[in-house]
């Protein structure tokens, strides 16, 4: 049997694909080990490889997402929840938490709704800064709700999930809207491990990428309450387009960039 580190290594190389094989191999390994990644590092050479490694390194070797494997992905403080028929959260979506709260700097807002919520990423988040703020969440996956309601279980009722067409089984108004709906075109080529495991349902949106941007701009203008904002994720080459849908509904527009520079969302109100 290999020890640890020369398992890690070996599993690194099967995963030439990713563009973070090592990261991945050891995240498997701790995985398998039932150690957080820092003890893991810290103590590599008192292991050998464990049983269940090979099995975890197969599933990646054909491209599964890592959080699916693991069951959790790391996103904003939180430890989601993840798996199969749930869009696997993304370092990008942070962006949109940034966003919001410099927007209520000092003055949270009491309602929030994030529309195609997934398992919760943006809301729970979100209520996570905020503690008196009440939040729900709208997706019209099943699978994605039920791991949303799993993720939610610290917040007690201050989360509730209802499954829905963006707005269409909903009443009322809300201070804060926060979206990451689909946005990649029918046509772009995406990785095998996205397009091949991720739902498509939470990734493609038409040819042009803005089917759901074109019946959010209104939802949003329909659920938002006076003196609120909505804070919505785009692709990087949307800014203008998505924009445009916004300021069509009479919204002011301001961009927010993402680590790399890019523009990751924008803030509506």
């Amino acid at each position: 049997m290999a020890d640890a580190r020369a398992a890690i290594a070996a599993a690194a190389a099967r995963f030439g694909f990713s563009a973070t094989a090592r990261l991945d191999a050891e995240l498997l390994m701790a995985h398998a080990l039932g150690l957080s990644r820092d003890r893991l590092l810290l103590t590599l050479d008192d292991h050998v490889e464990p049983p269940g490694f090979a099995s975890l390194v197969d599933r990646r070797a054909v491209h599964e997402p890592v959080a699916y494997i693991l069951g959790t992905r790391g996103f904003w403080t939180l430890d989601l929840a993840v798996g199969p028929g749930a869009l696997v959260p993304r370092a990008d979506s942070e962006t949109v938490i940034e966003a919001a709260l410099a927007h209520w700097a000092g003055r949270p807002p009491a309602t929030i709704l994030d529309l195609g919520t997934g398992p919760g990423t943006l809301l729970l988040a979100l209520l996570s800064e905020w503690p008196d703020a009440v939040g729900l969440g709208v997706d019209r996956s099943a699978d994605a709700l039920a791991y949303a309601r799993i993720n939610a279980a610290p917040f007690g009722g201050r989360a509730r999930f209802v499954r829905g067409d963006w707005d269409a089984a909903l009443a009322g108004s809300f201070d804060l809207i926060v979206t990451n709906p689909p946005y990649i075109g029918t046509g772009e080529v995406l990785a095998h491990e996205v397009a091949g495991h991720e739902p498509p349902e939470a990734l493609f949106a038409g040819p042009d990428g803005l089917d759901d941007y074109r019946r959010l701009a209104p939802a949003i203008r329909r659920r938002l309450a006076p003196g609120g904002a909505a804070v919505i994720e785009i692709g990087w080459t949307q800014a203008d387009s998505v924009g445009d849908l916004l300021r069509d509904e009479g919204f002011a527009v301001a961009v927010h960039r993402d680590l790399g520079g890019r523009p990751r969302a924008l803030l509506a109100r």
